[in-house]
Formats: structure tokens, sequence, C-alpha cells
């Protein structure tokens, strides 16, 4: 990976994508704390960012399937606040593969301090909104990354 490319798309550490953001004066509110929609929009940039890395593309998936994939449930813990030039860090984990829809886990980190966590399901989804199984190819990029099941 050369250029802008690399300097934009964070990396992996094992199975973790890891996303540098910094705080910018745009991302706080008047008490000069990070606004909380700003952190969804931290992990957007994390979650569409590894995909990147991977292979996964949003538009080239629009392009080749007709699909994309869409936030079908989020939930936000935040824990601490972040301020304007804090350096942070999405580190985001796939959790789980399913036909249609992938479970993942985001921590927003500032060093070793928990700012906010995130829990998400993404659906893949056609044209009008339709729920669509995950394309075998986007599947085999992904695999790899879920933690393995334990059997019962």
């Amino acid at each position: 990976m050369t250029g802008s490319t690399a300097q934009t798309a964070g990396y992996l550490d094992g199975t973790a994508h890891i996303y540098p953001v910094r705080v910018f004066y745009e991302d706080t509110d008047a008490g000069g704390l990070v606004y909380h929609a700003n952190y969804l929009k931290f992990a957007e940039r994390g979650r569409t960012e590894m995909l990147r890395l991977l292979g996964v593309n949003h538009s080239e998936m629009a392009t080749r399937y007709g699909m994309g994939f869409a936030v079908r449930s989020c939930q936000v813990e935040f824990r601490r606040a972040a301020r304007l030039d804090d350096l942070l860090e999405v580190r985001t984990r796939l959790v789980e593969l399913h036909g249609a829809s992938i479970a993942i886990e985001q921590a927003v980190m500032r060093g070793a301090e928990l700012i906010a966590e995130l829990v998400l399901r993404i659906v893949c989804l056609r044209a009008q909104a339709r729920p669509a199984r995950i394309p075998d190819s986007v599947r085999d990029i992904l695999q790899p990354y879920v933690p393995m099941r334990e059997q019962d």
C-alpha cells in the first residue's frame, strides 16, 4: 500500500483494525468536548477503512453486486470525554458473520483509556433496502477476521 491510502486506512493488529483519528475543532461542542454524534462518525470511518483494507470497497459492492451495508442497530456506551487535539484510535473487531449481517464491536480509545464502546449489527441490503445474503466472495474475505465459535 502506498501514498495517501496507507496514511488513511489504519492497520490490522491481528484480527482487529486500528484507525487513528485526530479530534479537530469541528468535532467539538460549545464546551470543547467531542460532540456525541461524532463518535458515530469516527466509528463509521473505522469500519469503512477496515473493509477497504481487507478488499471490500463500498462502491465496488454497489457496482458489482447491487448491494451495500447499512447499520441495523447500534448501542453506544460513552465512558470518558475526548477533547480538541486528542489523538484517538478506533479499534474495530468483527464478532459474528451471519447470512445477511455482521456483528461488530468497536472501541474508541485515547491511549489505554476507553472513551466509547459500540456494539453494532450491519446488514447487507439490495436495492429498495431489502436484506440480502452477503456475497460469498465478500464472506470469504471477512471470515478469517471473525473469531471461531465454540461448538455446543
